[in-house]
């Protein structure tokens, strides 16, 4: 004698028997959807990931370049000075392989303004390998007037 003499335990049983075989071939759909959507997320990821390192570039080149310059038109700043302080700025996140250039070539008293000129490659400054940003660089000039004068 059963222990369960309900009239709808057959059919119970037997909708449990169908949804089983149902879910072991899931499993191949399952795979598939992921190998199509993972490289578009794992693009976005990165796309993503590199667009804000570029903006931090940005930033820090923008920085870089005025508190460069106002080394500068501090009466007694030096070229010099002028470079290392840039240099600064730009090491705080790895920054390489830059251009800069600093007009006039000499500070003296004589001095009206200085120009500060700083072009970075995004080329050898990206995190992921070059695949967005390829050839692109980013360039800022400041020129401010002397102080004292």
């Amino acid at each position: 004698m059963p222990l369960i003499t309900s009239p709808h335990h057959n059919n119970a049983v037997r909708r449990i028997e169908r949804v089983a075989p149902r879910r072991s071939n899931r499993t191949g759909a399952v795979a598939v959807e992921f190998a199509v959507v993972a490289p578009l997320l794992f693009l976005f990821f990165f796309a993503g990931f590199e667009f804000c390192r570029v903006a931090m570039i940005r930033h820090t080149v923008d920085n870089a370049v005025y508190e460069g310059a106002r080394r500068g038109i501090i009466p007694g700043g030096t070229n010099a000075e002028v470079r290392a302080e840039a240099e600064r700025v730009l090491s705080t996140i790895g920054l390489r392989d830059f251009s800069l250039v600093v007009t006039p070539a000499v500070i003296d008293d004589d001095t009206d303004d200085v120009t500060v000129r700083l072009t970075v490659p995004l080329d050898v400054n990206t995190f992921v390998p070059a695949q967005f940003f390829v050839g692109k660089e980013i360039q800022r000039e400041l020129t401010m007037r002397r102080e004292g004068r």
